[in-house]
């Protein structure tokens, strides 16, 4: 037979292949909604099961049937929003101008960030801004993962400036549920980390072909290299060993097909694999989702929804329970 040639299969988007900062991500860009509420929330990653549901796209060849769908679980404790953070527009981009905290936070955050004791501003005092935006910490406390120290982040708020500073004073220093910012069938942006894989060779990395037994020395390698090493260094497109995993990544329009409350509908005999038992509010994602379980996954308004995912959540005849064997 002939020899199939693969020189890689690695995706040359991603560059620099650098391993991510911090273990949860940072989002950089917003959708626009016209109702003031949060843009995003957060959760984290129990694991997968399966469901069948009634397929409800009207261009689907097994429309309104009942078809096997994928799940990702993920456990969502209310946020606690920390502070309100206010920018303004310069040349170069948004600038933040002033911060206020809340009168009390959660102990738990002083394992975070340093809290300041005497708070003097006012959120009337401040006036020349032209965003806002809520620092949010979560609430591992209220899960089974064993965890205390609580995660940080920013997340836009929904609206015109004046309807942000109204909902960024409601909330300060309360929780925020998940029902009160996400509804079923809507399409979210995911932000996760992936799992880590190590040092990992060339095969396992980019996908390339193995070589003939007849090679010299080596079969899992790139093979000769030629020109592409004469600059004293291996360039970035030669498929080779190095630290896989633990990047960065954002996948569009994940669609939401439950948030339930009722965690005994949903939890497993002796808890989920690797994650234990759910406590507190969750939400079902179709399809996978990057990252490790007990991970952070950011999921936030879709930048540009599909138009041909209807708007409604399918419905759910049958959730699998069962619980996975190592």
């Amino acid at each position: 037979m002939p020899t199939i040639r693969k020189p890689r299969s690695g995706s040359m988007q991603y560059w620099p292949r650098k391993r991510a900062k911090r273990h949860y991500t940072r989002v950089k860009s917003w959708a626009k909604i016209k109702e003031a509420k949060l843009l995003g929330f957060a959760g984290y990653k129990v694991g997968m099961t399966h469901a069948m549901i009634t397929d409800n796209k009207k261009t689907s060849m097994t429309k309104n049937q009942e078809i096997f769908c994928p799940l990702t679980i993920i456990e969502c404790p209310p946020l606690k929003s920390a502070s309100i953070r206010f920018y303004k527009k310069t040349i170069k981009g948004l600038k933040p101008v002033s911060e206020i905290f809340a009168e009390k936070v959660d102990k738990e955050l002083e394992r975070k960030i340093t809290i300041p004791k005497n708070i003097k501003k006012k959120i009337e005092d401040i006036k020349d801004f032209d965003d806002i935006t809520m620092l949010v910490y979560t609430q591992p406390k209220l899960t089974g993962i064993g965890k205390k120290k609580p995660e940080l982040f920013e997340i836009a708020i929904g609206g015109n400036k004046e309807e942000k500073l109204n909902y960024a004073k409601e909330n300060l220093g309360k929780e925020i549920d998940v029902k009160d910012v996400l509804t079923e069938g809507q399409q979210l942006d995911t932000h996760a980390v992936t799992k880590g894989k190590g040092f990992q060779g060339a095969v396992k990395r980019y996908g390339i072909a193995l070589r003939s037994h007849k090679s010299e020395k080596h079969r899992r390698t790139p093979g000769s290299l030629g020109g592409w090493k004469g600059h004293a260094h291996f360039m970035w497109k030669v498929a080779y060993a190095g630290k896989m995993g633990f990047h960065v990544r954002t996948e569009h329009n994940k669609l939401l097909l439950k948030i339930g409350d009722k965690v005994d509908e949903i939890n497993t005999n002796g808890g989920f694999l690797s994650y234990g038992v759910i406590k507190s509010q969750y939400i079902l994602i179709k399809g996978s989702i990057a990252g490790a379980k007990k991970r952070l996954i950011r999921f936030n308004f879709a930048i540009r929804p599909d138009k041909k995912i209807p708007n409604e959540a399918p419905t759910i005849q049958h959730l699998s329970i069962k619980p996975k064997v190592s």
